[in-house]
């Protein structure tokens, strides 16, 4: 298909936004972000217009099912909902976009997605993973935080900024709220999937997260035979593509240099 600026996917019963940034995926390698728990492909800003700028990709945004202006999603989530999202979604949306190459990057919910497709898909397309304040394991500050976010929701301005960006912002919160405060949440764990990653993974972190620790890092340090290369942003908390944009520009424009150019040296070598 050709991709326009923005439009819309149809995946499964679903209707899906998306917005493109640079270079069609059949003329460079594609960045495909993934975006946080309460994101959408609009709340990423200027970012990937930005990304594509320093690193000459095509930079590929879409809202999951629930979010943004993609249809709502069917709620309740169930826990394994990333694990729905990254072996049954992510694959068909990179098909319907002529995905060659590139890389996976998420953010939070979204990072946590990216790890699970690939140690779970092996696709040979995607070069590697940068994740953004992953989720590997269920922490207590986690738990804490996302109660907080709960109590803003009903009683502060919350769900008044997120209408802002979400054409169901109950269905939004809820889907992601309600699962992580299941309680079968709390077994939740995807260290499992790193161990089959085979790709470089980049992992930046804010010092000051409020939703997880290093704790995220040592376990992926812990569990993958792929390098990991690690960012831990001071004076940074959850959102580090939002709060300190320039710094995490620059270590994703780093990695995506090493990681394209070293697959395109490669492929000349071969030719």
């Amino acid at each position: 298909m050709t991709l326009q600026s923005s439009g819309t996917l149809t995946i499964g019963d679903a209707r899906i936004e998306y917005r493109m940034t640079g270079p069609s995926p059949d003329a460079a390698p594609t960045l495909v972000l993934l975006h946080e728990g309460l994101g959408c492909a609009a709340l990423w800003g200027d970012f990937p217009q930005r990304l594509a700028e320093v690193t000459g990709c095509g930079v590929f945004a879409y809202s999951r099912a629930g979010y943004g202006a993609s249809s709502p999603a069917a709620l309740p989530r169930r826990p394994d909902y990333m694990h729905v999202e990254a072996l049954d979604v992510l694959p068909r949306v990179l098909e319907a976009i002529g995905f060659r190459r590139g890389l996976l990057i998420g953010h939070s919910d979204g990072a946590s997605i990216a790890a699970i497709y690939a140690g779970g898909v092996q696709d040979h397309r995607v070069r590697g993973v940068a994740l953004m304040a992953p989720h590997f394991v269920v922490e207590d500050i986690s738990i804490a935080s996302i109660a907080q976010a709960k109590a803003a929701y009903e009683s502060g301005d919350l769900k008044q900024k997120l209408a802002r960006w979400h054409h169901d912002a109950d269905n939004a919160f809820h889907g992601w709220n309600g699962a992580w405060l299941d309680p079968r949440f709390h077994d939740w764990d995807i260290s499992d999937s790193l161990a089959y990653i085979r790709v470089p993974v980049l992992i930046v972190q804010g010092e000051n997260d409020q939703y997880g620790t290093v704790r995220q890092i040592e376990v992926a340090q812990e569990e993958c035979y792929c390098p990991v290369d690690v960012a831990l942003l001071p004076g940074v908390g959850h959102s580090p593509y939002r709060e300190a944009p320039d710094r995490t520009l620059a270590v994703l424009r780093d990695f995506a240099d090493r990681i394209l150019r070293l697959h395109e040296s490669e492929a000349d070598r071969a030719a």
